[in-house]
């Protein structure tokens, strides 16, 4: 896989030359796309009112009732692990996108190019170390400004 992506900019097909997704990730990229959809929600209204509107033709049963929870149940079931997915998608492209961005910028500390490898005591420290710069930059600005 390439390492240099600069050869990708202003290209309107950037990244889908890259691409060799699998026929599982493909499945998977179509559901999320479809399950965030107003047609998903929809379809999800309609199940239940259709459910809910079979309830006394059903004598509001037992099986009635373990139809829409076994159902709810298996797609909630499903969808975790699919919103996980796209969230760790997102979050690593996110990632690359960041450390692209902290890699071009001369000056910028390349030590926090791979900061999400830190164990969560460690991110703690770093965030209280950049706080300190952030409280030293305001209360620069805030003598200039008394100036």
């Amino acid at each position: 896989m390439p390492t240099d992506f600069r050869s990708d900019h202003g290209s309107s097909s950037a990244g889908k030359t890259l691409r060799s997704a699998s026929a599982g990730e493909l499945v998977a990229q179509m559901v999320t796309r479809w399950a965030g959809s107003t047609g998903a929600f929809a379809v999800a209204v309609l199940f239940v009112v259709i459910w809910a509107a079979s309830g006394p033709a059903f004598r509001w049963s037992e099986i009635w009732q373990l139809v829409m929870n076994t159902v709810s149940s298996v797609v909630t079931f499903l969808m975790v692990f699919l919103i996980q997915r796209s969230q760790n998608k997102d979050t690593l492209a996110i990632h690359l996108k960041l450390n692209e961005l902290i890699t071009a910028v001369e000056g910028a500390s390349k030590r926090i190019v791979a900061i999400e490898d830190l164990s969560e005591i460690e991110l703690q420290g770093l965030k209280e170390r950049y706080q300190r710069l952030v409280d030293e930059v305001a209360a620069e600005q805030t003598e200039r400004e008394s100036v």
